[in-house]
């Protein structure tokens, strides 16, 4: 199966288990890997043979920027179910449907408020497609 790989997707958001992570927000990054069939676009080198990249990343900074979720965890599970949903049910770019096998999200606060702790908190979801 092929992979397209969009990281380091940056963006403020207010998700967090503390007060002050929902008031004052904190900068996240995404990693996605998006499985699918690649076959068609890698002979034709035609852009209406894939995957729009620009409209899943948007979809993804929409969602870092409009939650309020407490955990991670959520954040990266309604990412990733998200993504399944837009591109199995209404296509994923308005070139046409490009379903989705299996989608990895990976999101990381690289400034998580823990005394003591410089490294980044990461939360990794792998969802497939019911399709």
């Amino acid at each position: 199966m092929d992979c397209i790989r969009l990281t380091g997707i940056r963006c403020y958001g207010y998700v967090g288990y503390l007060p002050e992570e929902q008031v004052l927000g904190q900068w996240f990054e995404v990693d996605v890997n998006l499985w699918l069939d690649l076959t068609q676009v890698s002979q034709s080198d035609a852009i209406e043979d894939t995957l729009d990249y620009r409209q899943t990343i948007s979809l993804v900074q929409n969602l870092v920027k409009t939650s309020k979720f407490a955990l991670l965890e959520r954040l990266a599970g309604a990412i990733a179910d998200a993504i399944l949903d837009n591109c199995n049910s209404t296509g994923a770019t308005s070139r046409g449907n490009y379903p989705i096998n299996q989608v990895q999200v990976i999101v990381s606060k690289p400034a998580a408020p823990i005394p003591d702790f410089n490294g980044r908190i990461s939360i990794e979801i792998t969802r497939r497609s019911c399709n």
